[in-house]
């Protein structure tokens, strides 16, 4: 895959980077794979704003992406790689033996025509699915389940990959992109290869109206608030965040804060963090 950078023409032109989508060999989404996503805005159940910098955007259409890749009898043939945009990564739209059709993450490499399995006997190619304890040590992965049966829940993203690095005591251990080296049950699935779509970190937005395509609206920086609507505003010119340091607009820390639970259950599967501590 190559990206597309535009000539300075405009001042939105300049340093604009885009995906050249040729992976994309299927331009019209499966209808009966389509679900409709309203739009939030940021909004909860009461109506009261949860996320900031929401609203607005291109309409969407949600794909139903089968994650859990649980019909193991069958083989599949790839239809097509289709752009989703509710991901970074491509869809592959595959037919099994019996007319069925599914979307799944699509894997660097996948070509329409392409014949994919799932299941403990499937061989190592990418795009196949099958159980951490039947792939080779080494092997790079993605989609990969934490708990059986659920689907696929981490690497998911696109140009992810995590490798799988060793197997005990009916535990995988797994290094995830971020670094963070992590034990998965063996009898959870993953699906073999990288996902695809791999330069899309080299895109570049160009313009701020392509942001608000996406429905992220303006953010403002708390300096230039008033003292009543950020505990940074206020002061005479640009003023310094002062002590104990920056915060949210609600007082709380805002780098370095701890969020997570000391008591999660899953902190004990956790070999080395992604920090390296």
């Amino acid at each position: 895959m190559a990206a597309i950078k535009y000539k300075p023409t405009t001042p939105g032109r300049r340093h604009m980077v885009v995906p050249s989508f040729d992976e994309i060999t299927k331009f019209t989404p499966e209808k009966s794979l389509m679900a409709v996503k309203k739009k939030s805005a940021g909004r909860n159940s009461y109506g009261r704003i949860t996320v900031r910098h929401r609203g607005g955007g291109n309409r969407k259409k949600y794909r139903i992406v089968d994650f859990k890749r649980d019909v193991t009898d069958q083989t599949a043939t790839v239809i097509g790689v289709e752009y989703d945009p509710n991901r970074t990564s491509y869809i592959a739209l595959v037919q099994y033996e019996n007319g069925d059709k599914k979307y799944i993450i699509a894997p660097a490499g996948l070509t329409d025509g392409t014949v994919i399995t799932s299941g403990p006997s499937s061989d190592i190619k990418p795009g196949n699915s099958l159980p951490i304890a039947n792939i080779p040590v080494g092997t790079f992965i993605h989609n990969i389940e934490l708990y059986p049966g659920k689907g696929g829940q981490m690497v998911r993203a696109a140009g992810a990959m995590a490798q799988l690095l060793a197997k005990e005591n009916g535990m995988g251990q797994v290094r995830l992109p971020s670094g963070e080296m992590r034990l998965i049950r063996l009898d959870c699935c993953a699906t073999i290869g990288q996902v695809g779509n791999i330069e899309h970190d080299i895109v570049k937005i160009g313009k701020a109206g392509k942001t608000r395509h996406r429905g992220i609206r303006p953010t403002v920086r708390g300096s230039v608030m008033n003292p009543c609507d950020h505990p940074h505003g206020g002061g005479e010119g640009k003023s310094p965040v002062g002590m104990p340091g920056p915060v949210t607009p609600w007082g709380k820390p805002a780098l370095g804060y701890k969020t997570r639970d000391k008591k999660a259950r899953t902190n004990k599967f956790i070999i080395k963090r992604r920090n390296g501590k």
